[in-house]
């Protein structure tokens, strides 16, 4: 939580980029806490030092950084439902892909 102004990308180069970042520092930060390390208490303060929020690391990358993932894969996955585009599976075969069709 830098404060900072969030990114504003002017083409799908560009997020295709910041999230191809996001997902080498998630990893590298996830390999770096380590399993020892994964019930160890994380928290958030706030500008007064007050701690706003505290979960363990391991509830912390589960609870907010992946299934905050899955919601947005699920948002995503309606809105290419409303513009007629085919769902890629996700979980498996979705509704657009038939795996037992015969193959031409």
């Amino acid at each position: 939580m830098s404060g900072g102004a969030p990114p504003d990308p002017t083409n799908t180069a560009e997020i295709l980029a910041a999230h191809d970042a996001g997902v080498s520092k998630t990893k590298s930060n996830i390999t770096s806490i380590g399993d020892a390390n994964l019930g160890k208490m994380w928290e958030i303060k706030g500008p007064d030092g007050a701690t706003m929020m505290a979960m363990p690391k391991a509830a912390l990358v589960r609870s907010i950084a992946l299934n905050h993932t899955y919601h947005h894969r699920g948002q995503l996955s309606v809105y290419l439902r409303l513009l007629d585009v085919p769902v890629p599976s996700i979980y498996g075969p979705s509704a657009d892909e038939n795996p037992w069709a015969a193959k031409k």
